[in-house]
């Protein structure tokens, strides 16, 4: 993790929101669906953040299922369970 990416991940208030839901009972694997549920978000809003989080790499894809003709994914925050990006960061910053 490097803070150009944690930088890049905060410039969006959904993208906070996202993380932070992730973050919770010490690491969620939830997917863009679930995300919009609990935001209350549409959905089409969620998986674009989603997708940005990943390709940065702050969420890891760790499960696909087939829903209606269509893949559901689900994803964590990268480095597993309960290893948020943002803690980490944190305590090398001294925060």
């Amino acid at each position: 993790m490097n803070w150009q990416l944690l930088a890049r991940a905060n410039t969006h208030p959904l993208r906070i929101s996202i993380l932070e839901v992730l973050e919770l009972d010490d690491g969620r694997c939830l997917s863009p669906n679930d995300l919009s549920w609990e935001l209350q978000m549409p959905l089409s809003n969620v998986n674009y953040h989603v997708t940005e989080l990943f390709n940065d790499g702050l969420l890891e894809l760790v499960d696909e299922r087939p829903v209606r003709g269509a893949t559901e994914h689900f994803y964590r925050l990268a480095g597993g369970e309960g290893d948020s990006p943002f803690a980490a960061e944190a305590v090398k910053a001294g925060v």
